[in-house]
């Protein structure tokens, strides 16, 4: 695995503007991704998974959203300075993204075909014969295992089902030949079934092609079957990063062993209470750290400063004050 990353985040904040004043959605998200690397990004709904990969993308809506501060490098380059002209070369080429909902990621008006063609368009820079295109168009539908693929060309996203509209889905993603793919919460809207012929599917088209991947979940279950790394998040922030095992052998962070002991065991024990509270409301955040209204280890300096994160071991990170003593260098 290259030491350079693939894709850096570095303490990146995203507001939005709304009428009761502004949300700060991100409170100083950092991220790498090396090149070749499964990483899994988990954490309730609400906590900014999403909005941190747009902002990666620069698809959020500006206004109301605007990025106070932060640099997002791709290869070495910070895609918030990038000319549009550039950043649309990047996308597709460079990063695809499998939305979480594939009916609303498809355009009903076009046929699969049409959608498909235009990101073979985009994604190159050569002038394709129609014969070429059409090549480009047939491979990914093959690859992720739809039947019939002329006729999928010509079908509308409404005559398809759901698990095949995800597979449209991924075969758009895949069909410029990424070099890092973002997977947001993909089969969540599928029953079960579906959803693990999904997420197998997607993960032996990563190990094939040597993707680098971020898988954005709340499900631990598969965070813990498809990645190599995981970064925790809460509230707008990271508060654990660890390799997958150590993270499910040894987790940390008071958060991260919530969201542990929420998981259903087919041991039995009975159903988990949860965290209590919720997440804070991101016109008036807490002060320090933002999950100490919840925590039940809460210490004075919880809530007045924000933690740094604490190296605990080799690849263990921790944002949390009762690991400021037990800090290892690396």
């Amino acid at each position: 695995m290259d030491d350079a990353p693939l894709l850096e985040i570095k303490d990146l904040h995203v507001h939005f503007h709304v009428y009761g004043g502004i949300l700060r959605v991100l409170d100083g998200v950092s991220f790498v991704v090396h090149r070749g690397e499964k990483v899994g990004l988990v954490g309730e709904t609400g906590c900014g998974k999403t909005t941190t990969m747009k902002a990666t993308l620069r698809v959020l809506p500006m206004p109301p959203a605007r990025i106070p501060g932060g640099q997002i490098l791709f290869q070495g380059q910070d895609l918030l300075k990038m000319r549009d002209d550039r950043l649309r070369r990047v996308r597709g080429r460079g990063i695809s993204m499998i939305f979480q909902d594939p009916t609303a990621a498809l355009n009903p008006v076009f046929t699969i075909g049409q959608q498909i063609r235009a990101v073979v368009r985009h994604s190159t820079e050569k002038r394709l014969s129609r014969s070429q295109i059409h090549d480009r168009m047939i491979q990914p539908i093959r690859e992720v295992a739809l039947p019939d693929p002329e006729r999928m060309l010509g079908s509308y996203p409404i005559q398809l089902s759901g698990g095949m509209r995800q597979r449209v889905c991924i075969a758009m993603a895949l069909v410029a030949d990424p070099k890092l793919l973002i997977a947001d919460e993909p089969g969540t809207s599928l029953d079960v079934t579906i959803q693990d012929q999904i997420l197998r599917l997607l993960g032996r088209l990563v190990e094939e092609k040597d993707l680098s991947v971020i898988l954005i979940t709340h499900t631990l279950g598969i965070v813990r079957q498809l990645t190599d790394r995981v970064y925790v998040m809460y509230a707008g922030t990271m508060v654990e990063v660890a390799g997958t095992e150590e993270l499910f052998r040894n987790p940390l962070h008071p958060y991260t062993h919530g969201l542990m002991e929420a998981v259903p065991r087919l041991t039995g024990g009975g159903v988990s209470d949860g965290i209590p509270g919720r997440i804070p409301n991101y016109l008036h955040p807490p002060p320090g750290c933002r999950f100490h209204p919840r925590c039940p280890h809460v210490m004075d300096v919880c809530r007045q400063e924000k933690p740094g994160f604490y190296r605990v071991s080799g690849d263990h990170e921790v944002a949390c004050f009762l690991y400021r003593d037990k800090e290892r260098s690396a």
